[in-house]
């Protein structure tokens, strides 16, 4: 008998992906003999890496043709997707029209998308054949659940979702944290905009208010430099090394409690179960992430619209040293 295959488009963010890739666990559990290939930009990939429920990863270099102004190298990415093998249904859950084209440009009998009322760019909606309305300021997972559900016929619960299995798998090596009673805090240094950083000497004086063996984790140059302002106020600190998403995926599984922004390590922490608060401003957290009993949320007193974000809200730093740190406590103390 013929497997049935399917092909999901989630291109990017690191954080958008994460919130995505929980369906596969649901899709496998009432759909055991689907195939499920995943169309990616090549630089989030390892994020899908070693993941069973995957078949097939295929990735883009759509981004690099785009910083480079290449047409050539563009349409090679596009020509690539056309040589894919024909899926039954092809699901993009991004809901760009970059995403969309290349929804339309994959072989798929069923090409599925959320429809022109649910998306930033309604031209999208024209590409696929079959379109599921939810309100674009809904929460972002139940948003790519509802959309799988409606296109596979299938039914997640919220009870599935505080219930679900933890999804990010690697074979990278544990890694050697000290070896004390005190549990394992990680600060995500920075964010994808000005807008979303916590500010250093913030995170410093909850570094020291903490009794925790706190971690800084960080992505890029910008990044490493605030880490570094950190740990010259907090010394007690522990600078991580540049991480791989292999090597990121590992060390957040291994933290007690992960702290920061509205950004794709943060949100790691909830795809691994690992308690977690996210600090809001500028992007609103009852759209952007999933709340549950050891993920939780803070946020400024700004008035968030989640159809025009105001990346000049630097309202984050509003955010109390104090109320962070007793949050924190609660939920260390919940720990086992």
């Amino acid at each position: 008998m013929r497997r049935m295959k399917i092909a999901i488009v989630k291109l990017s963010a690191l954080g958008d992906i994460i919130h995505t890739m929980v369906v596969l666990q649901f899709i496998k559990k009432q759909l055991p003999d689907v195939l499920i290939d995943w169309v990616i930009e090549a630089e989030f990939a390892d994020i899908l890496s070693n993941n069973p429920n995957i078949y097939q990863i295929h990735k883009l270099n759509l981004k690099q043709a785009k910083r480079k102004k290449s047409l050539i190298l563009l349409f090679k990415e596009f020509k690539k997707l056309t040589k894919l093998p024909k899926y039954d249904m092809v699901i993009d859950i991004q809901g760009l029209l970059k995403s969309a084209i290349v929804t339309k440009l994959i072989p798929g009998k069923q090409t599925w998308g959320f429809d022109k009322h649910s998306i930033r760019e309604p031209l999208a909606a024209k590409f696929y054949l079959n379109t599921c309305k939810i309100d674009y300021a809904q929460n972002i997972v139940k948003r790519n659940i509802a959309l799988i559900s409606v296109a596979l016929k299938i039914t997640v619960s919220d009870a599935d979702l505080l219930n679900k299995q933890p999804f990010l798998y690697t074979n990278h090596q544990l890694f050697n944290l000290p070896n004390n009673a005190k549990p394992n805090v990680a600060l995500i240094v920075g964010g994808s905009s000005e807008s979303k950083i916590y500010p250093a000497a913030q995170y410093a004086q909850l570094a020291q208010t903490l009794n925790a063996n706190v971690m800084l984790i960080w992505g890029n140059l910008a990044e490493k430099r605030m880490a570094q302002q950190i740990q010259k106020i907090a010394p007690k600190t522990q600078l991580a090394d540049k991480l791989s998403l292999n090597a990121l995926k590992i060390l957040i599984k291994q933290m007690d409690l992960v702290i920061g922004a509205d950004t794709g390590p943060s949100h790691m922490a909830w795809a691994l179960n690992i308690a977690s608060i996210t600090l809001f401003s500028a992007t609103p957290s009852t759209r952007n992430t999933y709340v549950t009993d050891i993920n939780r949320v803070l946020e400024s007193n700004s008035q968030v619209n989640p159809y025009k974000i105001d990346k000049n809200d630097f309202s984050i730093k509003n955010i109390k040293v104090a109320d962070i740190a007793s949050m924190a406590k609660q939920l260390l103390s919940l720990r086992v």
